[in-house]
């Protein structure tokens, strides 16, 4: 893809890297989008907040990307891939949401393949884990969706909304990605 922004294209979306520049749109959408992640997440809806978002994003064990609308670049969600090991283990975790207007539309759902193909492709990752609060039905269909394994419960695992909240743990390899087709 050259001369574009995008690392990946879907059908409806495209996924590229979170930058510092997108700190306004990003910081607005949290803002505007708090309802809809209360109580599953909180994503940086202050300048300082994202500053902190970036600086771990620019580590060498984390990626960030948008979710986006190719068309008009319009912003529709994130997904990172937070915590990478490398060596014997080659995998990360990954956290994800989806930004009103735009949920509901299945449009991280397509951005978490792009991400998927890309972690398990140029990233060279075996294995994603990912947390998710066991009430979070739209989070839990959509890593069911693309054949993540449940593996353990971690109770009192994040601290989220000002209090210690139970995730279930699912994975996926990239044996298991790649067997999906």
């Amino acid at each position: 893809m050259p001369d574009s922004p995008y690392v990946a294209m879907g059908p409806r979306v495209a996924i590229r890297h979170t930058e510092r520049n997108d700190r306004a749109e990003f910081t607005r959408l949290s803002r505007t989008s708090a309802a809809l992640h209360h109580p599953w997440l909180t994503a940086p809806s202050t300048d300082e907040a994202f500053d902190i978002f970036m600086t771990k994003l620019e580590r060498d064990d984390h990626e960030g990307f948008l979710v986006c609308l190719p068309e008009t670049g319009a912003i529709a969600g994130f997904i990172n891939v937070n915590s990478i090991v490398r060596g014997a283990f080659q995998g990360g975790t990954i956290g994800y949401g989806a930004f009103a207007p735009h949920a509901g539309h299945g449009y991280v759902s397509e951005g978490l393949g792009l991400v998927l193909a890309y972690a398990f492709g140029p990233l060279g990752l075996h294995r994603i884990e990912v947390n998710i609060q066991p009430g979070n039905e739209a989070s839990l269909a959509l890593v069911k969706r693309y054949g993540f394994r449940l593996e353990g419960f971690s109770p009192d695992y994040l601290y989220i909304e000002g209090a210690w909240r139970d995730h279930e743990r699912y994975a996926i390899t990239s044996d298991m990605f790649e067997a999906q087709g």
